[in-house]
């Protein structure tokens, strides 16, 4: 028997290219495919060069193909590639390309590029694999460099929704270390993962829940928050916006990421009509991240929460 047939397949990877529009309308869409999807610039500034990535638990078949092939009209004459990914074939994966980041006084680094943090900064080993969050994706990498440039600011009750890796906690448990830090994720997967790396990072104090949102017993009952983190999509965004404007204090620094730069508007309006003022935005590429300050009352919803929108809010972006 060869070796190759001694290996598991762990999943299976499915690529097509696309266009950068087409790659703009899969990431800001709700898709109801049984796969994780990734979109990835081949060509820097080319428009017509990007790629789709869809990995999937099992073989595609003939439907899921179909449906990913319609997402990219322009690839309706190429044949997709359609491969096994062994369980060796992840970490190789995860791993390549992924060199250091750095964001003001924090460094993200894979085991595969260990490297010192700057004088006075903070190093975090995360690892891409399980969960969102290695710090390489622009929102999350905006996140870090709003939260080092809020260091002179004093935040006592600090949640970030959507942790996913745990990054953007341990971050702002490193700037703020006598604030009380929740970190929360849909998905418990994230929640395992957080936990293994804040072991691996020696990060110590951050509560770790699985909720949907602000939606758990635990969450409200920690609140108000001076500092909500939320980096996931921006159906989500929107979805959320009257609870996050619940559990935050009057004035309470509001961070949100995820959304594209066209989808800026519809999330400032949606936490304007809770009482929240945008002051500022870091526009990435085609990304924005956004921060907010609360309204001098504490926001009090007027009806029950709206769920609608938060599909897929715990997709890798």
């Amino acid at each position: 028997m060869s070796a190759e047939a001694e290996r598991t397949i762990d999943s299976w990877r499915l690529t097509l290219p696309c266009t950068r529009a087409e790659a703009e309308a899969i990431d800001a869409a709700e898709i109801a495919i049984d796969a994780v999807l990734m979109t990835t610039e081949e060509v820097e500034d080319d428009v017509e060069r990007w790629r789709l990535d869809a990995y999937s638990e099992a073989e595609p078949d003939a439907a899921m193909i179909a449906a990913i092939r319609a997402l990219v009209p322009s690839a309706a004459d190429v044949a997709p590639l359609v491969e096994p990914l062994y369980d060796e074939d992840w970490v190789t994966l995860s791993q390549a390309g992924l060199e250091p980041i750095r964001e003001g006084r924090f460094v993200v680094h894979t085991s595969a590029h260990p490297i010192d943090p700057p004088a006075g900064g903070r190093a975090f080993l995360i690892d891409a694999g399980r969960a969102f969050g290695t710090g390489h994706h622009a929102t999350t990498s905006g996140c870090l460099k709003m939260l080092d440039a809020m260091a002179g600011q004093n935040f006592a009750n600090i949640i970030d929704i959507g942790t996913g890796t745990g990054l953007l906690a341990f971050a702002a448990r490193h700037v703020w270390p006598g604030a009380r830090v929740m970190a929360t994720d849909i998905d418990p997967m994230a929640i395992d993962v957080t936990r293994e790396n804040a072991e691996a990072n020696a990060i110590a104090g951050v509560e770790l829940i699985v909720a949907d949102g602000a939606l758990d017993d635990a969450i409200t009952a920690a609140a108000p928050y001076d500092l909500i983190i939320a980096n996931v999509l921006a159906g989500p965004l929107v979805s959320m916006a009257p609870e996050l404007a619940a559990i935050a204090t009057p004035g309470a620094t509001i961070v949100l990421a995820g959304l594209l730069e066209t989808q800026r508007d519809q999330v400032v309006e949606a936490y304007a009509a809770c009482g929240c003022t945008l002051l500022q935005t870091d526009r990435r590429g085609d990304w924005t991240i956004l921060k907010l300050e609360a309204g001098r009352v504490r926001y009090v919803p007027t009806r029950p929460f709206d769920p609608k929108g938060r599909d897929g809010w715990a997709l890798d972006i």
